[in-house]
C-alpha cells in the first residue's frame, strides 16, 4: 500500500478530499493531509485528522506532533523539519482541489504554505487535480500554469464537466470523484509486487458502429462498463493493460493504455497489432455482426427517397481470426451476450438457460478460445449500461457461475478463472 501525501486548497470541492481520504485509507494506504488557510473555510481539519489518524499541517513552520511519519510507520528519534521529512516519506503527492490561485502559487514555484513548500521539495510522483468555475478553467493564465506544470513532470488529473458550485453555473471544472483520484494516484505510486506482474493483457470493449450515412450507423447498446472493469481489475493486479474501446464513452482507469476505434474493421486492426506481444486476451467488446455494403458519402435524406434498402454484409469474426494466430502461453477468453427464449422457457424451467450455455460450449470451440463469458442481456439488472452483471464461465473443465454482483466483482472473479486455467487448474 502507498503513503499518499494529500493537499487541500481552497474550493468548495475540498469535501470531495474527506471522501477521498477515507476511500484510500479504507483500502489500506496511509495518508498525511496538507492544507491552505482557505481551505480551512470549507472543511475542518478535525474531519481529516479522525479519518487518517495523523494531525493535519498547514504553515510551513508549525512542528508536525508525527515527526514527518504516515499511519503505521514508526516515528524518528529527532524533531525534523516538517516539510522535508513529510515528503520523503511520501509515495505520491496529490493537490486536490487545486485552485486556481493554488496552481499558479505551484507553476511559479512559490513556497508560502505548507502545501506549496512541501510540493517544491517532493521527489516522489506530483499529481494535481484542479477544480474551479469553467471560466477560471478556461482562462489562459490557468491553462499556461496548467501547461508549465506538465512540462515539468506533474501530472494533471482533468476536470470534468458539469454542474458547479455557483448556482446555474455549469461546464468544465468540477473535481473527479474519489475512485478516479485514487486510481490515479495508484497508478502514478511505486506499488507493491502484484500476482500478475510481467503480464500483457489486452481487453476489448464497447460496441461498433457501422456507418450507413455520414449521420447514421449500424450499432449496438454495449457500454463498455464489463470491459472497463476487467482492464481495471487487470492493472490492479499488477499487468500491463492495453483497452481497444470502440465508441466507449466513459474513462479508463490511469493505469490502462488505452486505444478509441469506431467500427468493426478498426477494432480488427488495432486488436491484431496488439495481440501478438499479448499473454491474456479478454474480448468484451461487441463487434458488429453486419455492416453495410456501401455507405453514403452524403446524408441520406427522407425526401423523394420512398424510403432506404440497406444491403448488408457479415463482418469477419474478430475472435476466430486471433484465435487462429495463437501463440503457445497466450489465453483467449471471449464473450457471448444472450437473450435467452422465453418460449423456451416456458416449455420447460431452465431449457432456455440450456440452450445459451449450450452455444456457449459451441462457440468455444469453434472460436478457439480457452473460455467463454455468456449473461443474458434481456435481464434489466444485468443487461447493457447496468453496474452490476451474472455470468456464467464456460471452459474445458465444465461451467462456473458468477452470481450477481458489481462488474468489478465478476470482472475480478473472471480474472481469478483466467489464472485457474493459465496454472492448469479444472477447479
Amino acid at each position: 500500500m502507498a503513503r499518499i501525501l494529500l493537499g487541500v486548497s481552497g474550493g468548495i470541492a475540498a469535501y470531495k478530499a474527506l471522501e477521498l481520504a477515507r476511500l484510500a485509507t479504507r483500502e489500506g494506504h496511509a495518508v498525511r493531509v496538507l492544507m491552505t488557510p482557505a481551505a480551512k473555510r470549507f472543511v475542518g481539519a478535525a474531519s481529516f485528522e479522525g479519518i487518517v489518524g495523523a494531525p493535519v499541517l498547514e504553515g510551513e513552520f508549525d512542528r508536525d506532533p508525527a515527526r514527518g511519519a504516515f499511519p503505521g510507520d514508526p516515528e524518528p528519534g529527532h524533531d525534523p523539519i516538517g516539510h522535508l521529512e513529510v515528503v520523503a516519506n511520501a509515495d505520491a503527492y496529490l493537490v486536490a482541489p487545486a485552485s486556481a490561485n493554488t496552481l499558479a502559487k505551484l507553476a511559479a514555484g512559490m513556497a508560502d504554505s505548507m502545501l506549496t513548500t512541501s510540493f517544491l521539495a517532493c521527489a516522489a510522483p506530483r499529481l494535481i487535480a484542479p477544480a474551479m468555475n469553467d471560466r477560471m478553467y478556461r482562462d489562459a493564465a490557468t491553462q499556461a500554469n496548467l501547461a508549465a506544470l506538465r512540462e515539468r513532470g506533474v501530472t494533471v488529473i482533468d476536470p470534468e464537466e458539469g454542474a458547479l458550485a455557483s448556482r446555474g453555473e455549469h461546464g468544465v471544472g468540477r473535481l473527479p470523484d474519489p475512485r478516479r483520484l485514487l486510481d490515479a494516484i495508484e497508478a502514478a505510486a511505486p506499488g507493491p509486487s502484484g500476482p500478475w506482474d510481467g503480464l500483457r493483457v489486452l481487453v476489448s470493449a464497447g460496441g461498433t458502429r457501422e456507418p450507413i450515412d455520414p449521420v447514421r450507423f449500424i450499432g449496438n447498446r454495449s457500454s463498455g462498463r464489463m470491459g472497463l472493469a476487467l482492464a481495471e481489475q487487470a492493472a490492479r493486479r499488477g499487468a500491463e493493460v492495453t483497452l481497444v474501446a470502440a465508441n466507449v464513452a466513459l474513462p479508463a482507469a490511469p493505469a490502462v493504455r488505452r486505444v478509441d476505434v469506431e467500427t468493426a474493421a478498426e477494432l480488427e486492426t488495432a486488436l491484431e497489432a496488439e495481440f501478438g506481444s499479448a499473454d491474456i486476451l479478454l474480448m468484451a467488446a461487441a463487434p458488429a455482426d453486419f455492416r453495410p455494403v456501401i455507405s453514403a458519402e452524403s446524408k441520406i435524406t427522407r425526401e423523394g427517397s420512398g424510403g432506404i434498402e440497406l444491403d448488408l454484409e457479415p463482418t469477419d469474426d474478430i475472435l476466430v481470426a486471433l484465435g487462429s494466430r495463437r501463440k503457445e502461453g497466450q489465453t483467449i477468453v471471449g464473450f457471448a451476450a444472450e437473450t435467452p427464449n422465453a418460449a423456451s422457457s416456458a416449455s420447460r424451467p431452465g431449457a432456455a438457460l440450456d440452450a445459451s450455455l449450450a452455444r456457449a460450449r459451441e462457440k468455444l470451440v469453434r472460436k478457439g478460445a480457452d473460455a467463454i463469458v455468456f449473461n443474458d442481456v434481456s435481464r434489466p439488472e444485468i443487461g447493457f449500461e447496468s453496474s452490476e452483471n451474472e455470468v456464467t464461465i464456460v471452459d474445458a473443465a465444465g461451467d462456473h457461475h458468477i452470481p450477481l454482483a458489481s462488474k468489478e466483482k465478476v470482472a475480478d472473479a473472471i480474472l481469478d478463472r483466467v489464472g485457474a486455467i493459465r496454472a492448469g487448474s479444472a477447479v
